[in-house]
């Protein structure tokens, strides 16, 4: 029996789609029946008994990233004749063919409706023999569509506003982590269609539809992670190490934990690699001698852990550790823990937000924390703010020097030479569309619904508003601790103090057990160690990171061996 056009909903196919349409299921299984004897090794027959589900099945189709590649359509049929159902299919699906099946009393109509809704072919019922009256006109209708059709597209699609702080998050949510998309701007024809498939409205963007063609509305990054395929949630309950963070100390850690046996998870709340992993180019790495960029270096480090058994979560929160006993348990923002025999802390740190007037209001609309390459098409002929002057400001002005018109580097101090490497300074000097402006800051940001307008104050009290369309912001760096207990000891900014600073004065903290003094990297709590930006005195470099990461393993295999 012919598969009725429901099973459009479960099966997914790379096999373009021949869609058949005809109220009368005698007709409608003949048809089914002739296109399935010669095409049904290349294409997926799908048979529909209405107008009103043959649109539907087309939804489904459209959302799945396939391909309708001819529609035969019965004139005559209740509710939504053949004419008013390939209007509206049109819309959806505007590359199919298009043939009207018409009795020979309806033959002017169908004529009629070559004009209207500019049908290719109109065949005449019955038409035996196929092999005479049917097949030559579908040879037609798919030679034609296999010239001007393309392939199918089987990625993410979001579809949004171009200026939506939401949109943004998920666009740089799935590149930070290496998922394919398309993106849809819902005021463009391809997006309103895509919206209308999806049977959602304008004010209801972001709109996310997975693989298998499930729209999903204003989502969170953790169920965009589940739609994606990337791993939330934890195989176990109890881990030798749980490393919370996966910037370049944390992969660190995980490629030596898990390499060394310890049964390992990563804890990531966005994307591997941290800040590290959103520079545009890091060309003092050691053994990069051409340079790498930050996502590639970090993808290779996420991928080698997972290849020695590292898990990685992704789009997970900590939000809490405790003592229990010789255990650590590690808490979710969702309520759910684990349990553990050490921690690394490899949290990192986020860039200071801006003090400046307008900017909480612009952020996702041409105001961004850090770099994204995801913005960089939109800088194309437009001018660039980027706000500090430390190695990631430097990067990040090279890097939109080659989208952008010009880049202005709005730099508080008085020269780069305080904060950023000289390979940097020289590259910056020898592109002519980088101003460096010294002594400068933002002011005030200002648009209308998005970034529009940037004033500057210099020290000396000169102001200027100058035209640009996006602001990146590269200034300090805000340690995220502000969920640890307060039994772990930190400093004056927030920075966990670790090892030797801990005993000042040979006094060890009030929550220290041991009889030793705490190693190297350990915090205030025995077990749990710190690696990378987020520890009090360290180098802020993608390589000490690293180094910190596996000396803090060594350090946990030393703990473990103790209990």
């Amino acid at each position: 029996m012919t598969a009725p056009a429901a099973d459009v909903r479960t099966e997914r196919s790379e096999r373009p789609v021949l869609l058949t349409v005809d109220d009368d299921p005698s007709v409608s299984r003949a048809v089914a029946r002739d296109l399935r004897r010669r095409y049904g090794a290349d294409y997926r027959i799908v048979r529909a008994d209405s107008g009103e589900e043959a649109l539907q099945a087309i939804k489904e189709v459209v959302l799945r990233g396939e391909q309708v590649a001819a529609i035969l359509a019965d004139y005559r049929m209740p509710r939504m004749n053949g004419v008013d159902f390939l209007e509206q299919a049109m819309d959806l699906v505007p590359r199919a063919r298009r043939a009207l099946v018409t009795a020979y009393a309806d033959t002017n109509a169908a004529i009629q409706a070559i004009n209207l809704v500019d049908v290719d072919h109109y065949l005449l019922k019955p038409w035996e023999p196929p092999e005479e009256k049917f097949y030559p006109v579908v040879d037609e209708l798919l030679e034609v569509w296999q010239r001007e059709g393309k392939h199918p597209e089987h990625k993410i699609k979001i579809l949004g506003h171009p200026w939506s702080a939401a949109s943004y998050e998920i666009r740089d949510f799935l590149a930070r982590n290496m998922v394919p998309y398309r993106w849809y701007n819902i005021g463009d024809p391809d997006g309103a269609k895509l919206l209308a498939a999806a049977g959602a409205e304008y004010s209801q963007a972001p709109i996310v539809i997975t693989r298998d063609g499930q729209p999903l509305v204003q989502p969170s990054l953790l169920e965009v992670a589940n739609a994606v395929g990337l791993s939330t949630t934890p195989q176990g309950k109890f881990y030798d190490v749980v490393i919370i963070g996966g910037g370049p100390a944390g992969l660190g850690a995980a490629v030596y934990a898990a390499s060394e046996g310890l049964n390992t998870v990563v804890v990531e709340r966005a994307a591997a690699g941290g800040q590290a992993g959103q520079s545009s180019r890091i060309e003092n790495y050691l053994g990069f001698p051409d340079g790498v960029t930050g996502d590639q270096l970090t993808d290779r480090a996420r991928r080698q852990a997972m290849r020695f058994g590292a898990e990685m979560l992704t789009a997970r929160t900590v939000i809490g550790l405790d003592v229990r006993g010789p255990a650590r348990q590690v808490w979710f923002d969702d309520g759910s823990s684990v349990l553990t025999h050490a921690v690394v802390l490899a949290t990192g740190v986020s860039y200071r937000q801006l003090d400046a007037a307008g900017v909480p209001e612009l952020v996702g609309r041409g105001v961004y924390y850090g770099s994204s390459a995801t913005q960089a098409e939109s800088c194309v002929n437009d001018h660039v703010i980027i706000v500090g002057g430390a190695n990631s400001a430097g990067q990040a002005a090279v890097f939109f020097s080659r989208y952008a018109t010009k880049v202005t580097m709005a730099v508080r101090g008085g020269s780069l030479e305080k904060a950023m490497s000289s390979y940097l300074i020289e590259q910056i000097a020898s592109l002519p569309n980088i101003e460096v402006r010294l002594n400068t800051s933002v002011k005030s940001c200002s648009g209308e619904g998005r970034l529009q307008c940037v004033s500057f104050v210099d020290h000396a009290g000169g102001h200027e508003v100058v035209d640009a369309g996006h602001l990146f912001v590269f200034i300090g760096a805000a340690p995220l601790t502000d969920w640890l207990p307060e039994s772990v000891v930190r400093d004056s900014t927030g920075f966990v103090v670790t090892g030797p600073d801990l005993t000042v004065g040979g006094k060890r903290p009030p929550s220290w057990d041991l009889e030793r003094d705490p190693y190297l990297l350990e915090s205030s709590i025995p077990g749990v160690f710190v690696a990378g930006d987020v520890r009090a005195q360290s180098v802020k470099r993608v390589a000490s990171a690293v180094g910190e990461g596996a000396l803090a393993v060594t350090l946990v295999h030393r703990y473990l061996a103790e209990q």
